[in-house]
């Protein structure tokens, strides 16, 4: 007699923690690059380059109220489709790296990530063959697994006269929401603009080689953190290289 009592009680536990759990997606629409290769595009409002198309393996997006002017780059969100016979529950797992929007929708997907929402191999081919589709989604912590955060020095910049760069292989769910640039000396620092997308700018930058100091977005019910990398920038930095900085950032 208890038994029977207790597994109605635990069904309705179990189904009362899954729709908690569907709570924190939200309903929106999606669709893709429509005239693109399988991956993402280098040339997108982010400014990430190549970086941009390939990263998470070719799994990235475009996003249009997400995008945030900017801060929005470099976030990761979990996007699954709503079509039972042909989508499956995880869906899939996408970085930001441009801006877009069309059809009423939060995300233009790369092909390879709009296909990656289906079932099975099998399921991608009418999946992609509607276009547009209704789906969930939620901001997740991007994982990059034996990568630092690395900078990009941005082809525009000019030593020692202007910088400009980017941030790949940000870790976590925070924003990065300021970035200062630090003379090692003497600690001497110069808060950078967010000039468009992912890219820093500054002219006249500090001299020497150059720390970095990013103001990271609270996690609930916490405050903002600036994290120091281990690594500095060199002095002889040029436009077109990248700098591994020597740490991640988790949450």
């Amino acid at each position: 007699m208890a038994l029977s009592l207790l597994y109605p009680l635990l069904l309705a536990t179990f189904l009362f923690m899954q729709t908690l759990a569907d709570t924190s997606f939200v309903q929106s629409r999606a669709a893709f690059y429509p005239n693109s290769q399988e991956n993402g595009t280098d040339v997108g409002a982010c400014e990430f380059g190549s970086f941009g198309a390939t990263v998470n393996g070719g799994d990235v997006s475009a996003a249009s109220n997400l995008y945030r002017n900017g801060v929005g780059c470099g976030a990761c969100y979990q996007v699954r489709c709503s079509n039972s016979a042909l989508c499956s529950d995880n869906g899939v797992t996408v970085v930001i790296t441009d801006s877009g929007s069309g059809h009423n929708t939060d995300f233009i997907l790369s092909q390879r990530a709009f296909g990656r929402m289906a079932l099975n191999t099998d399921a991608a081919a009418p999946l992609l063959a509607l276009g547009v589709l209704d789906i969930q989604y939620r901001r997740v912590s991007c994982s990059y697994p034996n990568k630092n955060i690395t900078v990009k020095i941005h082809e525009s910049s000019n030593n020692p006269h202007y910088s400009a760069f980017v941030i790949w292989f940000q870790q976590g769910s925070r924003d990065i929401t300021a970035v200062q640039l630090c003379e090692t000396q003497n600690f001497v620092c110069k808060l950078l603009d967010r000039s468009h997308g992912a890219v820093w700018t500054t002219t006249a930058p500090p001299s020497g080689p150059l720390t970095l100091r990013m103001l990271f977005s609270p996690e609930e019910e916490g405050e903002e953190t600036w994290v120091v990398p281990v690594n500095n920038i060199p002095q002889d930095w040029k436009a077109g290289q990248t700098y591994d900085l020597g740490v991640q950032v988790d949450q």
